[in-house]
């Protein structure tokens, strides 16, 4: 239970990093400060929290005294008894808050994000599924206020798209579209079916943190091979005769990433190289991940993305995620951008099973 010995050594912590953040020496280094900032913001964080959650257990067991002191007043016992029920709401979602901060941070949950979109199985149609899922993101990022920035695609004969490879730029972008990696499935009467038989087709989602400085993403030009080419449209014209489109490689890991959206060359090794050092991370996190066995194997851990995560059923209007069992029979909005139930779902659900393997970390640890 918190109490206030805990909630003194968060405020002496907090003091402590504040004298640390003012030391020139500290402010000198950069690697050394960005790490302290992170640390005061997650403790600061926390801190308010707490406060937030005692102050709001004080005042419930205040009013509770009230309600049981038979010489109190009459009015103020009832105005107690009316207050109490709306104070231990608040003071439940108090401590679910203060639970979240108190949870290990992820720093790469406030990053913007690169989204890569594959077609899968189901030829042309599995294409046109790939550019309605890249429509879907496109439209919530815009509902959201996030920026989308086109990478790199790859179109398909009939107007969707082999691969899409994209930038989404906002304040916890990575956060909400994080659960989005895996394979997406539909179901619905392709445009190339001429008997109205409802057919199966499939999409694969990956989703990146974009790499900052403090990750320390070391790209060495000895380990890179790079290459040059026109890009190409439908069908695989021409589109510009510039040779402006660019892929690299990282030879060590095989992971490659390329850009042919923008005209100028340089613009498109900038962002290949972007785009190489988000999935240099994420293959460094994987590989974390799995080493010290603590991977969320509840939504994103499983590092799997051959998995099927969630199924569009266009003649039922029905939209079902296999991971939580969350169906909701709204698929025409939800194409339309409108993901908000369903992301908040997902991240409400890890986030509860995050705080039950926490609390159980934290029993088993008292018990030894």
């Amino acid at each position: 239970m918190l109490d206030e010995a805990f909630v003194e050594q968060l405020r002496e912590r907090l003091a402590g990093l504040e004298q640390k953040l003012a030391q020139p020496e500290v402010v000198a280094n950069r690697k050394a400060f960005l790490k302290l900032i992170g640390e005061h913001t997650t403790l600061k964080k926390r801190l308010e929290h707490a406060d937030a959650f005692l102050k709001l257990r004080c005042e419930v067991q205040e009013q509770k005294a009230l309600l049981a002191d038979e010489q109190a007043d009459s009015d103020l016992r009832e105005i107690a008894a009316e207050e109490i029920g709306e104070l231990e709401t608040r003071l439940g979602d108090a401590e679910r808050d203060l639970k979240i901060a108190l949870l290990p941070p992820d720093p790469t949950e406030e990053r913007s994000a690169i989204v890569e979109i594959r077609a899968g199985t189901g030829g042309e149609e599995a294409g046109l599924f790939a550019g309605d899922l890249f429509r879907m993101y496109s439209r919530h990022a815009e509902t959201r206020g996030w920026k989308t920035k086109m990478i790199h695609s790859s179109a398909s004969s009939l107007g969707g798209f082999k691969e899409v490879v994209f930038s989404v730029a906002g304040e916890n972008v990575y956060r909400a579209l994080q659960y989005e990696s895996g394979v997406h499935r539909v179901q619905r009467v392709p445009v190339t079916e001429s008997s109205g038989r409802i057919h199966t087709s499939a999409a694969t989602v990956a989703v990146f943190p974009e790499a900052d400085e403090s990750d320390e993403i070391e790209l060495d030009p000895e380990e890179l091979r790079i290459d040059i080419f026109c890009s190409s449209g439908p069908g695989g014209q021409s589109v510009n005769t510039t040779y402006s489109a660019v892929r690299v490689t990282h030879l060590p890991t095989g992971l490659v990433a390329q850009s042919q959206d923008e005209r100028s060359q340089h613009r498109n090794k900038e962002r290949a190289l972007s785009v190489l050092r988000a999935r240099l991370l994420d293959h460094r996190r994987r590989e974390q991940n799995e080493r010290l066995g603590n991977a969320r194997r509840s939504l994103i851990g499983s590092g799997d993305r051959s998995e099927k995560i969630r199924t569009y059923n266009f003649p039922q209007n029905r939209v079902t995620d296999h991971r939580v069992n969350i169906t909701l029979y709204s698929l025409d909005r939800i194409m339309a951008g409108e993901l908000a139930e369903l992301l908040n779902g997902l991240y409400n659900h890890d986030i509860e099973t995050r705080i039950r393997r926490e609390l159980s970390s934290t029993d088993a640890d008292a018990d030894v």
